[in-house]
């Protein structure tokens, strides 16, 4: 191991002690051991040293309090809260689509067909297809969804959920904002910044996926309806804890959100599913 240098190395300022006052790297250059490898992974990238445990107390028991920590600057002893949401959007869906045997997206066999005045037979010529009717006229659909209708369930089944997992997480991170604009619209007035919305959009929601990780692992439907119960609870406790004002009010509001993001959340997973479909080789 080589003492420490009088020049950093990565940015060549003068740095007499064991890091550089500029760019903070260590001035000790060597090529670092197994062991020093592990103590850099489990510190800087799984942060277990003190951060998750903490970030993990708050999320997980406190309601609110993790944003309000953050909101208030206290935030260099907690996890951030974008890493906490890949983090736990990651571990959900990989529990989900690996550790599960309960989620089953389950597509039918039949081949819908829809008109104004009622279904139509299949043909001499080959096997139905999906037809819509709009306005007397029947535009045709994209030959992908026709090879999609044709397929067998099995295969349809494949296809919905290789979709879903392949999509989903993407687009569940894109409603993120959406989940903020809709708190912004909720409390306008409130004085709160959009990126306090933000911030309590990646919060809670990495609570939901956390907790619905462990009802997917945890096959007890007592804890399973404990932990149902808690993440029903949890947000309205967040929003009072976060946002401040009457019960019911925050009541309302959580009402009113739960309706509009599921909306967005149902619309999300079928354009995740089609595009899925879309795309198909």
């Amino acid at each position: 191991m080589s003492s420490g240098a009088s020049t950093c190395h990565n940015c060549n300022t003068d740095a007499p002690g064991n890091f550089c006052s500029a760019c903070g790297q260590t001035t000790a250059v060597h090529m670092p051991s197994a062991r020093e490898f592990l103590h850099e992974f489990v510190a800087h990238y799984v942060a277990l040293e003190g951060k998750l445990w903490r970030t993990l107390a708050l999320l997980l028991l406190r309601p609110g309090a993790l944003s309000n920590e953050y909101i208030a600057g206290r935030r260099v002893r907690y996890v951030e809260p974008l890493r906490v949401y890949l983090t736990f959007s990651i571990l959900f869906f990989a529990i989900l689509k690996f550790g599960s045997g309960d989620m089953l997206l389950t597509v039918h066999d039949e081949q819908v067909r829809v008109s104004a005045h009622g279904p139509h037979p299949a043909t001499a010529n080959g096997p139905a297809q999906m037809q819509l009717s709009i306005l007397g006229q029947t535009p045709a659909l994209p030959h992908q969804w026709q090879d999609f209708v044709q397929l067998s369930t099995a295969e349809k089944q494949k296809l919905v959920a290789d979709s879903f997992f392949h999509y989903a997480p993407y687009a569940m991170f894109c409603l993120m904002p959406l989940f903020a604009l809709f708190l912004k619209i909720l409390y306008l007035g409130s004085g709160r910044r959009y990126g306090e919305h933000f911030l309590f959009a990646l919060h809670t929601n990495a609570f939901a996926f956390i907790t619905m990780a462990l009802m997917t692992l945890i096959p007890v439907d007592l804890i399973r309806l404990a932990l149902g119960v808690w993440l029903l609870a949890y947000l309205p406790w967040a929003m009072w804890r976060v946002y401040g004002g009457g019960k019911l009010a925050t009541v309302c509001r959580w009402a009113l959100l739960m309706a509009a993001y599921s909306l967005a959340m149902s619309l999300a997973i079928v354009a995740c599913i089609a595009t899925g479909v879309m795309l198909r080789h």
